[in-house]
């Protein structure tokens, strides 16, 4: 008999069915007449609770190989359940034990374990209640971003991992090389002689893949990456990953309007299908992690987004009756504080913030007529600040080259970043979304190191 999901099972099984399944048993317990267990196969938040009775064959046998964390099949049949909260229950005919678990050493016990403590156990952590809802959420928003894409006719690229340049201008590489590391050959000046390197010069992890889909969307007019990047920071926050993954759509024939309505319609899209994907799994958030988990994806559903200018930003923060931390000044990066207090206090919603000054953007971003700001946008969504950040690209030769110069970049670095501009230019338009930090946002979860299942921090890569 093939093996069905917990989930369909507890969703459409019906009593008098023959069922086969296999999982992990998360719970055990053994009365005088009989005893039940309880299984997961990770499909499902609820567990599956299965009727062991004397008759069953090896029964003796078969109790002491079921502790926590074992892994089993059982066939059986489906019966009404006569205790609360559960509609159905399988009666079990033949069980296997795959693997045992020894109680006496297998840390997921029936108790409440602490993130911090779960970290220590990445290989596990996953068959709890809370990291196995988290991955479920994870995969149902991965799956809507492909959707949401597809639908629209962008194409998928893979941008490379290897590459050469900054796009961020940040510095916060992390350096591909082959070389002996104990003795790297030198140039005169006692450099490293990264011409005698694998590739020939300087290679980094990427930090994004926007300016290759850039050179995709030339050619094919909407397309988007969605893969890891990898930044250098030394950031041991609940907020930071050294590893990560972004979504990237780049539009030709773009501009920054275009561009909001694109971010706007796509936050409002995976919220609503991941409702509908995990009503359990966010229902679970809501209730054991932060109860505002569902009136916030309400929120980001329901409302239109807000949209002002840096400008206008700045004059409602300096009217502020409250103190910030860091300073307000028309010329200064915005920081978390400021982002929160637009959405969660004033408008209450996701506001969108354009035109920042120029001084504070990348390069790549277009500038405005008053060559004082550049067509950027952030969207700002309540108890997180910053969840998207885009712009309108700078589609001019001789304004990019001014730019990059200005910037400190060697233009024969972008040569060919540089030629998209002599060759067929387009306004164009795009922005960037750390996946990450979405799912953080969506479950409630504190720190983004539990959203992801092998997180990369400094001093942290053992799994």
């Amino acid at each position: 008999m093939v093996s069905q999901r917990i989930a369909e099972i507890l969703r459409n099984g019906q009593p008098d069915e023959s069922v086969t399944i296999k999982g992990w048993v998360r719970t055990k317990r053994e009365l005088k007449e009989f005893a039940f267990m309880e299984v997961n196969d990770g499909s499902f938040m609820a567990n599956l609770q299965v009727i062991l009775n004397p008759d069953l064959p090896n029964y003796e046998d078969i109790l002491k190989q079921l502790n926590t964390g074992a892994s089993v099949e059982v066939t059986g049949t489906l019966v009404p359940s006569p205790g609360k909260g559960q509609r159905i229950e399988l009666k079990a005919s033949a069980v296997q034990v795959y693997g045992g678990a020894d109680p006496e050493t297998y840390p997921l016990q029936k108790k409440r374990h602490s993130f911090e403590f779960l970290r220590t156990i990445g290989h596990l952590r996953s068959r709890t209640n809370t990291l196995g809802a988290v991955f479920r959420v994870r995969n149902a928003c991965a799956s809507a971003i492909h959707q949401f894409f597809q639908e629209r006719g962008f194409l998928w690229i893979h941008s490379p991992i290897i590459t050469a340049s900054d796009c961020e201008g940040a510095g916060e590489l992390f350096t591909v090389t082959n070389l002996d590391l104990k003795n790297p050959p030198k140039t005169d000046t006692q450099e490293v002689d990264y011409s005698q390197d694998f590739f020939g010069r300087p290679a980094y992890l990427t930090v994004s893949g926007q300016l290759q889909a850039e050179v995709m969307a030339m050619a094919f007019r909407d397309v988007y990456t969605f893969g890891p990047t990898f930044r250098a920071e030394n950031s041991n926050t609940s907020r930071h990953l050294a590893e990560f993954w972004m979504v990237e759509p780049e539009m030709a024939f773009c501009d920054l309007v275009g561009d909001m309505d694109l971010a706007e319609a796509f936050l409002k899209y995976l919220f609503k299908s991941v409702l509908e994907s995990c009503p359990e799994d966010m229902e679970f958030f809501n209730k054991r992690i932060d109860n505002s988990v569902l009136a916030t994806a309400d929120n980001i559903i329901n409302n239109e987004f807000e949209r002002i200018t840096y400008t206008d930003a700045i004059a409602l923060l300096e009217k502020a009756d409250r103190k910030f931390e860091y300073p307000v000044n028309w010329g200064l990066d915005l920081q978390s504080e400021h982002e929160r207090y637009l959405a969660e206090e004033l408008f209450k919603k996701p506001v969108i913030v354009t035109d920042y000054p120029v001084e504070i953007k990348a390069f790549y971003m277009r500038l405005s007529d008053d060559e004082k700001t550049v067509r950027a946008m952030d969207v700002l969504a309540p108890k997180i600040g910053e969840i998207i950040g885009g712009s309108q690209r700078e589609e001019r030769l001789d304004v990019l080259e001014k730019r990059i110069v200005s910037q400190g970049i060697p233009p024969e670095d972008l040569w060919w970043y540089l030629d998209l501009r002599r060759y067929g230019t387009v306004p164009h338009a795009g922005f960037g979304l750390g996946f990450e930090r979405l799912v953080q946002f969506m479950t409630g979860m504190a720190n983004i190191r539990d959203v992801i299942p092998f997180p990369r921090t400094p001093l942290s890569a053992e799994f």
